[in-house]
């Protein structure tokens, strides 16, 4: 596993270095107080080249196969290969040379009840083990993409805590991690969660979607688009239209994994009005996607 490196597309440096720091860790700046505070760093980003062991290249000679995460099925293999590589540099660094009771810990760290918060915590785990999601946040570069003028976000600090949540899951060398930094976010933009008392988790994992989505909105500069009214009469270029309509205001990560288009009819049954077939209402139907 020692041939796990790494180097950036866009930084023109060629030479090889390892995919993750030597210490998991970097220093970015506090959303909530402007304090330092230190959160491990991602794997790999989109544009990395990114070696790791190919076939036996001749008699007796292992080389290296230089790969690019391009698609989030790539990233899904590098995430794979840099999670072994984290937890073997980290046994290097510490001198013990044994990865295997740390790799273990992989996406099974519990996460430490503060009052009744066990609905936050089982919904950070069950998002923890949405893999293509994690893929996300382990792989990507995702701090490329929050959008920062986006009034219906939190100008990132809401996915930031989020992300530090995962990568403690899923890279740290602890069995347990206490989630009150995230806690303290949530609270911050979503006051209804204050406190330690039981809340509910379909509430919660609500929320927290869409406001991942909001900070990762890749669309800067929302149209205004009206509201097209439809009868059930060509149901599907009417769907096409209206999620085209959709994606032109909203795209994320959220987006592609996640939401998708439901068909809601809408008949008018006006007391006052009984037709001949003993049914009441015009008959109007107003159809939308």
């Amino acid at each position: 596993m020692g041939n796990c490196v790494s180097s950036n597309a866009d930084d023109g440096n060629r030479s090889k270095e390892n995919t993750l720091p030597q210490d998991g860790e970097r220093e970015i700046g506090s959303w909530r107080n402007n304090e330092r505070r230190r959160v491990l760093q991602s794997m790999a980003r989109v544009g990395s080249r990114v070696f790791k062991p190919a076939s036996v290249v001749g008699p007796n000679r292992a080389g290296l196969k230089e790969y690019k995460a391009s698609t989030y099925d790539h990233v899904h293999d590098i995430v794979n290969l840099g999670i072994e590589c984290y937890h073997v540099n980290n046994a290097t660094v510490e001198g013990n040379g044994n990865n295997d009771g740390t790799r273990k810990l992989s996406g099974k760290v519990g996460l430490v009840n503060m009052g009744n918060t066990c609905f936050m915590n089982s919904s950070l785990q069950c998002l923890s083990n949405t893999i293509p999601l994690t893929d996300y946040f382990l792989g990507y570069d995702y701090r490329s993409e929050i959008n920062l003028d986006n009034f219906l976000g939190t100008k990132g600090a809401l996915v930031s805590s989020y992300a530090e949540v995962i990568k403690h899951l899923w890279l740290g060398s602890n069995p347990s991690f206490k989630p009150d930094e995230f806690k303290s976010n949530l609270e911050l933009f979503a006051p209804q969660f204050e406190g330690y008392e039981q809340q509910d988790a379909q509430e919660l994992l609500a929320f927290l979607l869409d406001g991942i989505h909001e900070d990762l909105n890749r669309v800067k500069n929302c149209p205004y688009i009206e509201d097209k009214d439809s009868d059930g009469t060509n149901d599907e270029g009417d769907a096409v239209l209206a999620w085209s309509n959709y994606l032109q205001r909203n795209m994320s990560i959220i987006v592609d994994l996640f939401q998708g288009q439901l068909r809601n009819t809408m008949v008018c049954r006006n007391d006052d009005q009984r037709q001949p077939d003993g049914s009441y209402g015009c008959g109007h139907r107003s159809v939308k996607f």
